[in-house]
């Protein structure tokens, strides 16, 4: 009797542990056993899996050749309720709504209309135009970002909560308008006199690159809405999450290109009708990086943007003040090397480098964020 029953727990521990190799995906389920039970589809098991780290190695531990077919198992061992649910619908592409088209052509609808004024109008009414085009366009832009692709998901903090990131945006666009001649009359040793609105006055707007900017807003929504539907489309015939990185990565890309292909048109237009210079360099990269911040924050992703967008406002900001720092007493030294670089290659290498290393560093970090299945599935966790 001892030797049977001292025999039973040594057997009792060989089942167990037979049972735990043969069932390795239980302790998985424990863990993420929320994400399995509010999970409409394996899809967004998926998802939430890489999300949380799990790869296509890792589900190699769990004897499936990928996470899609992990999560699979997942979703089939998950307990249910006893209430029928309702089919997952087919991973499908946004659809394109009038009222999403129309809000993002508003911004450049008003922005043209006050560039009239503005060639219209003298003096104390030219001011006044301006300010009003200034503020309709700042509303135009607010509501373009509400609605349509460029809108925020659930779960990401809202707009109130991103003051910084809006802040560096309206200094970026401010000094897209005004920087440029900022910083040449501090050159010549102003500015004397504060900005007309007019291109030939003591300090020059850059109406051009501003207009084309506000009417870029439509282009970058139909970019971002083609990224969504072409992301979709390719996690939905993934079979693993190597395969959907290889896939988006391109996609990222592509769309990225068709949007700064659309800017420089836009540029190269409002620069032949304003009789202006188009300024590319500067009008390109802050395009490039508005888009890719967007881009980012759409997917729940606020902390990298709000970061290099904050970096190029502190290069904007830096460089006039070290000009006016160096017209003091023994500080000359401060000044050096703005105006080397100023005389160099001209005020236009300011914002350009500040933007274009910015836009630069989004663009990497989005070829590692937005090329995931969990930012196209609706389930990865706000930054």
């Amino acid at each position: 009797m001892r030797a049977g029953a001292g025999a039973e727990p040594g057997r009792s521990r060989r089942t167990t542990s037979r049972r735990g190799v043969a069932d390795p995906v239980k302790a998985l389920l424990h863990r993420h056993r929320e994400l399995c039970q509010r999970a409409v589809d394996p899809l967004e098991i998926a998802a939430g899996l890489e999300a949380h780290g799990v790869t296509d190695r890792t589900a190699a531990q769990f004897r499936h050749r990928d996470v899609f077919s992990l999560a699979e198992e997942l979703y089939a061992r998950v307990p249910r309720d006893g209430a029928p649910r309702p089919q997952p619908d087919p991973v499908r592409a946004p659809r394109v709504r009038a009222v999403w088209v129309l809000l993002t052509l508003l911004p450049g609808a008003l922005g043209a209309a006050a560039v009239t004024g503005l060639c219209l109008t003298h003096g104390q009414a030219r001011l006044l135009v301006a300010l009003g085009g200034l503020l309709a366009v700042a509303l135009a832009l607010r509501a373009a970002l509400r609605r349509g692709p460029l809108a925020t998901r659930p779960g990401t903090p809202p707009w109130h909560k991103a003051s910084g990131t809006r802040a560096w945006t309206l200094w970026l666009l401010t000094y897209a308008l005004l920087g440029d001649g900022l910083l040449s009359a501090v050159v010549a040793g102003g500015p004397d006199a504060p900005p007309t609105g007019a291109p030939d006055g003591p300090w020059p707007v850059s109406t051009a690159p501003a207009l084309a900017l506000t009417l870029a807003c439509a282009p970058a929504a139909w970019c971002a809405h083609l990224l969504t539907a072409g992301a979709r489309r390719r996690l939905a015939g993934s079979r693993g999450l190597e395969d959907f990185t290889a896939a988006a990565r391109p996609l990222l890309l592509g769309t990225f290109v068709l949007f700064l292909a659309a800017l420089t048109a836009l540029l190269a237009v409002c620069g032949a009708v304003l009789h202006e210079s188009a300024a590319y360099p500067q009008a390109l990269t802050l395009g490039a990086l508005l888009l890719l911040a967007r881009l980012l924050a759409v997917h729940h992703h606020r902390h990298a943007p709000a970061l290099t967008l904050g970096a190029a406002v502190a290069v904007e900001v830096a460089v006039p003040a070290l000009l006016l720092a160096g017209r003091l007493p023994g500080c000359a030294f401060l000044a050096t090397s703005v105006e080397t670089l100023v005389d160099a290659w001209g005020p236009a290498a300011v914002p350009a480098l500040a933007c274009g290393t910015a836009a630069l560093t989004l663009l990497v970090h989005a070829l590692r964020t937005l090329t995931r299945a969990s930012a196209h599935a609706g389930t990865g966790a706000p930054e």
